[in-house]
């Protein structure tokens, strides 16, 4: 289902009933435990991107998903929707 590199790899997945059609199964990716992580708290300014902020704190905007895993929110995107949110924003 993800490529052998993918971080999803290895992740379980699970058989649910289709959204769309009551007869079929979609395969989907098991909400996995996040350890916590170290860093600091930042206030989401109106215009902020999590690739961004990576390359701004890593040198790497493909490193955003340190930034998402370390937050709550399904959606990454929400997490910088609200302007003033404190979001944590990982050590490495």
């Amino acid at each position: 289902m993800f490529l052998k590199n993918s971080r999803y790899a290895s992740v379980p997945t699970a058989a649910v009933p289709s959204p769309r059609d009551q007869e079929g199964q979609v395969t989907v990716v098991k909400l996995r435990t996040l350890p916590e992580v170290a860093g600091t708290a930042f206030a989401v300014r109106g215009h902020d991107q999590l690739d961004a902020m990576s390359e701004a704190r890593y040198r790497d905007a493909t490193r955003y998903w340190h930034i998402a895993d370390a937050n709550s929110e399904i959606d990454a995107a929400e997490l910088t929707a609200t302007a003033g949110r404190a979001i944590l924003v990982p050590e490495s």
